[in-house]
């Protein structure tokens, strides 16, 4: 991990994504869904949001200006969710950020009655139980803002640099699978952007496919 605090200016890097297989792996849709076509691309502006905390209180967006923003889109019973928190690497990956100074928002868009839908109380003993620390956990059962984003898996990760441009876009890391022991010796994309941001470079793989679970939209 570089040891370059997260907060320089990125330049953009392509956002083509090559080699798509035509059958996609379990965890992976083989073909994005209609509306995912209107959503926020890699180099576009971050979509504005203000959605509930399980604290109750509103987060903007537009309030996170001049930080380097994480979206982390989750569902708790997601098998693909569960291999991140059970090894701890989600947890891990919170902190190491958290603590220089980056924004990491959790969001749950699991409509009512789905997968993955929590109530505030639900989502905040999660959090607990499970020993995570995102800045925030924040609920969007409608699912307004997670296809502002074109947020398709749990987990689906983003990257919003300081000046609210969306500069990564896609999966965790490179081992799609439900398997534990895949965490160790993979390649954590979240990890490698903001090194990248870091150290001033254009965000050497700035889209990947995302891998899990669908996003329980209404």
């Amino acid at each position: 991990m570089s040891t370059h605090r997260f907060t320089r200016r990125t330049f953009l890097a392509g956002t083509t994504l090559a080699g798509l297989a035509t059958v996609a792996p379990r965890g992976i849709l083989a073909a994005p869904p209609a509306w995912a076509a209107a959503a926020a691309r890699v180099g576009d502006a971050a979509p504005g949001f203000t959605v509930a905390a399980t604290t109750g209180q509103s987060v903007s967006l537009a309030d996170q200006r001049g930080k380097l923003v994480i979206l982390e889109w989750t569902n708790h019973d997601c098998p693909y969710v569960r291999k991140h928190y059970e090894t701890g690497n989600m947890q891990a990956l919170q902190k190491e950020t958290t603590a220089q100074g980056v924004i990491w928002l959790t969001l749950i868009s699991s409509s009512p009655g789905t997968q993955g839908y929590v109530t505030p109380k639900q989502a905040d003993e999660l959090t607990a139980t499970r020993k995570a620390s995102p800045t925030s956990v924040l609920l969007d059962p409608t699912g307004i803002v997670g296809k502002a984003y074109g947020a398709t898996n749990t987990p689906h990760m983003y990257l919003i640099d300081n000046n609210g441009l969306l500069v990564y876009a896609g999966a965790i890391d490179d081992r799609p699978t439900t398997r534990r022991a895949d965490v160790q010796g993979a390649r954590n994309y979240v990890r490698a952007a903001l090194e990248d941001v870091a150290a001033g470079r254009a965000v050497q793989t700035p889209v990947t496919r995302a891998y899990g679970c669908t996003v329980k939209y209404a």
